[in-house]
């Protein structure tokens, strides 16, 4: 009996390593033909070799965490949650995974926007704005702190509570992030209006990625943009004034895995002994630069040349 969780595990690890090599293949295929695109139209500033390896390479890290996290943690919360929840039965077939869907990115909305307001949040997110270049290699410029944070359990606690399969959940959430990677593109400026008005595209993404502040906390949608649009988070790119990618504070000054995945949540260990203030915790991820002046705070590096 003892075994049979274990079977269950190195299962749960090993679909986890085939979806990664499955599309990590398709993803870095993209990467080097977006690259290329770029070149013979003039753009070779777009890409930026040691960037897009370290790109790759924080991607790798924040994966393989969330293969083990997600077979080790998620799926035991997840069952644990589901037996106490409502167990409502969803509807069959597509029509129930189309609502688990939805509602998904419903509360990939909600977190994604905790994770920008919060400075704890933040912790899991920041290295993914931290480029000042805005290219498919961006996409992969994760942080595995989005689940050592515990943050993870955020997108699929209500969904257990609900009822909804776990593998289903699972699912859901990696289709949504799947598709999150083809909208950090500049190559593609606008989709057809019906699709821009209700899908998140790159035209809306980039401008989430903006950090002049029209452009800040912005645009939080995953695969649909009608949560911006209803819960007044939503700007259009005409309207975001011209983009200059980045973070606005703490900007990292050094392309090693190991400081972009843990660079921010160092950070703010650090401000926490310094300030003694247990607020650093819940405020704005640049609250600390405004409550604490005193303390110099490294200025963002200039925006790269043309």
């Amino acid at each position: 009996m003892i075994l049979e969780p274990w079977s269950v595990f190195v299962n749960d690890i090993l679909h986890a390593l085939l979806f990664l090599m499955l599309a990590g293949s398709v993803f870095v295929a993209l990467i080097l033909l977006e690259r290329r695109h770029l070149a013979r139209h003039q753009r070779a500033d777009a890409y930026d070799t040691r960037e897009t390896l370290a790109n790759i390479g924080t991607g790798l890290m924040y994966k393989s965490v969330d293969g083990v996290f997600i077979a080790l943690i998620v799926t035991r919360v997840y069952d644990w949650v589901q037996a106490r929840g409502l167990q409502w039965q969803a509807p069959s077939g597509w029509m129930g995974f189309v609502l688990l869907f939805v509602l998904t990115d419903f509360v990939f909305y909600w977190t994604h926007r905790f994770m920008h307001r919060v400075r704890y949040g933040w912790t899991a997110h920041a290295v993914h704005h931290s480029s000042q270049r805005y290219n498919l290699s961006t996409a992969l410029r994760q942080t595995p702190m989005f689940d050592l944070s515990g943050l993870i359990l955020l997108g699929v606690v209500p969904m257990a509570l609900l009822g909804f399969d776990k593998n289903a959940a699972v699912l859901s959430l990696e289709i949504n992030l799947f598709y999150q990677f083809f909208i950090h593109t500049e190559v593609v400026r606008r989709m057809p209006a019906w699709f821009e008005f209700v899908f998140n595209t790159p035209s809306h993404h980039r401008v989430h990625h903006g950090r002049n502040p029209r452009q800040i906390d912005t645009n939080f949608g995953g695969t649909l943009i009608i949560w911006d649009r209803l819960f007044g988070s939503f700007v259009a790119e005409r309207d975001a004034g011209k983009i200059r990618y980045g973070v606005t504070m703490r900007q990292p000054r050094s392309l090693n895995p190991l400081h972009l995945v843990f660079g921010e949540c160092v950070s703010m260990w650090r401000d926490l002994w310094h300030h003694k203030d247990l607020r650093i915790l819940w405020k704005h991820p640049d609250w600390v630069g405004e409550r604490y002046p005193d303390r110099a705070m490294p200025e963002p590096l200039p925006d790269r040349a043309p």
